[in-house]
């Protein structure tokens, strides 16, 4: 056996040989037989709000990820990123105006350390799995897409969870379930248990006014979710989703598409999410509980939209009800509804009414798309802390994201461009804290991609 101890004149042997091996029964041919994935990624941000002066920040990274070759029916995958604040400007000062710190180029770094600008990494990935015919199991880190938990992949890194996770597929019919136990949201460095994972990002303020006190006060063993997409006839798809976060809420989803097809060019759903109290939302002390234990929510989607050609257009509308406040963890994902635009979400909010035209483009000679969109945001008054958790006046927003594959000597690569501006409606009462970072302002960012 050799031992760890190596002298000056001999070279480093750390990683072993770097001849493949022959016996393919072996555990270390699974490993040198595996498959490796490279990421790069530049990502620059900017933020213009009303009388302030432009933030700005432009970020780096790369990573790796690592899966093995399968050996009875397992494999091992691994994978980790790291960050640098290439440049910038100061994140770690609150906004002179609102005393908030920045909210969109902080999140490319790490939030919970403003100064941070070069020790940011994180270990993303890592998970035994098990796979065979249509059955899928993974143990361990990983990435997750769901209406309720998901990447929510606007900055540099996306949003990773920690547990046990299945997925059954049969025809074209999916059924999922899992247990998550920990959390790495995006914009963080580290993991997080359930409870204080929940109030990372801003906490807002309770059902009077007062600010909520949950964070780092919640306790909760994890959260069951389970899900199916099923396909029915007249390309009709129906999914129903349930989230029970142990101790703290229940959140259901059911939604019914009509796909569009080449015969059929026009396409319709609706979308209702029901929402309750577990125990006593979290804590027993009303002030630092997550989900106030006297307030429930409804939400009421639906669109209707047309393929034509090379286009993409739909109307989309949100209603959450009166009963109270849409609530789902910011750091666990984004909004599933219709009306949902890049860089903003309505979560926090009841008595809401949303309305979003899209239009989405896509090119036929070229890897080009655009996607385009207006939406009108009929929120609560700030001042009905009952309905409005984070102080966000009415709004009308406008996005354009668009996006280019390259081919060719520079396949591999892909361009991002990205610009939205937010057009407060209503009453801020001449408080900076109702409008920066919230409304009057403008975005924008361009993104640059290289996988291999």
């Amino acid at each position: 056996m050799k031992a760890q101890h190596q002298e000056l004149n001999e070279a480093p042997k750390l990683w072993g040989k770097s001849q493949k091996a022959v016996d393919s029964s072996n555990l270390l041919y699974r490993f040198q037989m595996g498959s490796m994935h490279g990421h790069l990624r530049t990502f620059f941000s900017s933020t213009d709000n009303k009388n302030s002066a432009v933030e700005y920040a432009q970020a780096i990274g790369g990573g790796i990820q690592f899966i093995s070759k399968p050996l009875y029916n397992f494999h091992v995958g691994v994978s980790g990123f790291f960050v640098y604040d290439a440049f910038s400007s100061d994140l770690t000062k609150p906004h002179p105006l609102s005393n908030t710190l920045n909210r969109y180029e902080l999140g490319l770094f790490d939030i919970t350390n403003p100064a941070n600008k070069s020790d940011i990494d994180r270990l993303e990935e890592l998970y035994i799995q098990y796979q065979k015919t249509n059955l899928t199991v993974t143990i361990g880190k990983q990435l997750l897409n769901t209406p309720f938990i998901n990447l929510q992949d606007g900055r540099m890194r996306p949003t990773e969870v920690q547990g046990i996770w299945g997925q059954y597929e049969h025809k074209k019919n999916k059924f999922y379930g899992g247990w998550l136990n920990r959390f790495s949201p995006r914009g963080t460095v580290e993991w997080y248990k359930t409870g204080e994972s929940i109030g990372i990002y801003s906490v807002g303020v309770n059902t009077d006014g007062s600010k909520s006190g949950y964070k780092d006060a919640l306790e909760s063993k994890g959260v069951a979710l389970v899900g199916t997409e099923l396909d029915l006839k007249n390309n009709f798809q129906l999914q129903v989703w349930n989230q029970y976060v142990e101790n703290i809420f229940n959140s259901s989803l059911l939604q019914v598409d009509k796909i569009p097809s080449t015969n059929a060019p026009y396409y319709y759903g609706l979308q209702i999410v029901r929402q309750n109290v577990v125990n006593n939302g979290g804590n027993e002390a009303v002030e630092k509980t997550y989900f106030n234990p006297s307030q429930s929510s409804l939400v009421i989607g639906a669109r209707i939209g047309k393929k034509l050609g090379q286009w993409d257009h739909s109307f989309n509308f949100t209603r959450i009800n009166k009963q109270g406040r849409y609530l789902m963890p910011r750091e666990w994902g984004r909004d599933p509804f219709y009306t949902f635009l890049l860089g903003e979400r309505n979560e926090g909010n009841g008595d809401l009414n949303a309305y979003v035209i899209k239009s989405k483009y896509t090119a036929k000679k070229i890897p080009l798309k655009i996607n385009l969109g207006i939406g009108y945001y009929d929120l609560a008054d700030i001042k009905d802390y009952a309905m409005n958790k984070y102080g966000f006046p009415a709004y009308m927003q406008y996005n354009i994201d668009t996006r280019y594959a390259f081919s060719g000597f520079w396949k591999g690569w892909e361009l991002q461009v990205i610009y939205f501006y937010k057009d407060a409606v209503a009453d801020t009462y001449d408080n900076p804290k109702y409008y920066i970072n919230k409304a009057d302002m403008g975005h924008f960012n361009l993104i640059l991609n290289f996988h291999f």
